[in-house]
């Protein structure tokens, strides 16, 4: 009788779940908002600031050279640390260091910030994920993973109708300036409301595995989770789809204003549509993948070929794109049907590594993907900032030359996706090891 009040507190409870759930999608908002805002300023701050594309590339992918790093550590420590207060300390973060930003003077101190605000958003996604993990059991997670990755779906939308908006009337740092706010606002709802969950992971590792909660802390070396090949392959979806993520976010605003003429507003309302598309594309799919499981799908079927199908059909509408000369418009409706369907990568990959790997040892591993991927949004704008300032930056060549280097990645991706990503014969080949080894 004593034992039963500390059970529940360890079932899934749902209203709780979702209610974490809406607070972690308005984080992702926050989250997206600052990534996407130097993009959607660049054109008067590069004609402030003096800077060629080329420099702003490698400002906008300097977001990201300790954005893996932070990933990786925090995702190898925070089981020490609760969900809550990391996500705290993160929030507090980058409502800080907007404000430097709006201060700037030169190119040098919008780097510095952007490098650390990149440090402290890197674990936002692995931890946001962990701390939904708490809340939810394996087989109803698809959906709310989906709904936090419509948080950055939220915030670029918004990005694209108000940051045009506010640069054209106060100038581009007072967008900065509202981003502190808003991130210094999310700090205290989440003080206040933010809970930790309490769904037993023993329970989920038993249910994974189907051994005894007391065989759930056995571990496996990190080397031989990572040369799995469904793990690889995974790796290699996400690295691709963050590839075209950092793409958008940095260059499509400039892309819309200079390679196709738009005005700043009507560049920002494009910006939002490609946005919008983006939102039911993913939930969609999610809810898809959920509905296929539930009427007896395979995680192959319902989860790992469903995603390597969306990022092809994504990648081969942005050859179309850049390779056939279609109209304006036309264009856009293109980038955005590809840009809704690659993000699935994002919020899919997770879900299988759950499968796939101990209970114990997935925050680490969530992280380690996180951290793969943002690699690419290094890479990536500094590569398409080298293309445009080859082309001039009002060729609309430079810029669609950058959409073929993502979309053949893209590609590969996909073809490696459908020829090895088998998650059900990853679980038994790695979880059977941990119940031998029990």
């Amino acid at each position: 009788m004593m034992d039963a009040p500390v059970n529940d507190l360890f079932c899934y409870r749902p209203r709780a779940a979702w209610a974490m759930t809406a607070m972690l999608l308005l984080l992702m908002l926050v989250n997206f908002l600052d990534k996407v805002v130097l993009g959607m300023v660049a054109v008067p701050m590069m004609a402030e600031l003096h800077m060629s594309p080329a420099e702003f590339g490698l400002i906008a992918g300097g977001f990201y050279w300790l954005f893996s790093i932070s990933a990786v550590v925090v995702g190898f420590v925070f089981d020490r640390i609760a969900a809550r207060w990391l996500l705290l300390a993160m929030g507090i973060s980058w409502a800080v260091l907007q404000l430097p930003i709006a201060l700037a003077g030169g190119a040098f101190t919008i780097l510095l910030c952007r490098m650390l605000l990149g440090a402290a958003e890197g674990p936002a996604f692995p931890v946001s994920v962990h701390a939904l993990y708490k809340w939810f059991p394996d087989e109803k997670r698809s959906l709310p993973i989906g709904v936090i990755g419509q948080g950055a779906c939220l915030g670029l939308l918004m990005a694209g109708l108000l940051i045009p908006l506010v640069s054209q009337r106060w100038g581009w740092r007072m967008n900065f300036i509202i981003l502190g706010a808003a991130g210094a606002l999310w700090s205290v709802m989440w003080a206040c409301f933010g809970r930790e969950g309490r769904l037993d992971e023993r329970s989920l590792q038993r249910s994974s595995v189907g051994v005894a909660p007391a065989r759930a802390p056995v571990r496996l070396p990190y080397r031989k989770i990572l040369r799995d090949p469904s793990v690889l392959a995974l790796l290699l979806l996400g690295f691709a789809a963050y590839w075209m993520i950092g793409v958008a976010l940095t260059w499509l605003p400039a892309y819309l204003e200079k390679g196709l003429g738009f005005s700043s507003v009507n560049a920002g309302r494009w910006f939002g549509v490609v946005v919008v598309s983006v939102m039911p594309v993913t939930i969609g799919i999610s809810w898809l993948s959920q509905r296929m499981l539930a009427h007896g799908a395979t995680t192959r079927q319902a989860r790992a070929q469903l995603i390597c199908l969306s990022v092809m059909l994504s990648g081969m509408l942005f050859m179309v794109l850049a390779l056939t000369g279609l109209p304006a418009g036309q264009k856009i409706i293109l980038f955005a049907l590809a840009s809704a369907l690659s993000p699935v990568a994002t919020t899919m990959s997770p879900v299988m590594l759950g499968e796939m790997v101990p209970a114990n040892q997935y925050r680490a591993v969530v992280s380690i993907f996180t951290a793969v991927g943002n690699v690419a949004g290094a890479i990536a704008p500094a590569i398409m900032g080298r293309l445009v300032q080859a082309y001039g930056s009002t060729d609309v060549q430079g810029y669609e030359a950058g959409f073929v280097c993502g979309a053949v990645l893209l590609v590969t991706a996909s073809f490696v996706g459908l020829r090895w990503l088998y998650p059900a014969r990853s679980k038994h080949a790695l979880m059977g090891e941990t119940v031998t080894a029990t």
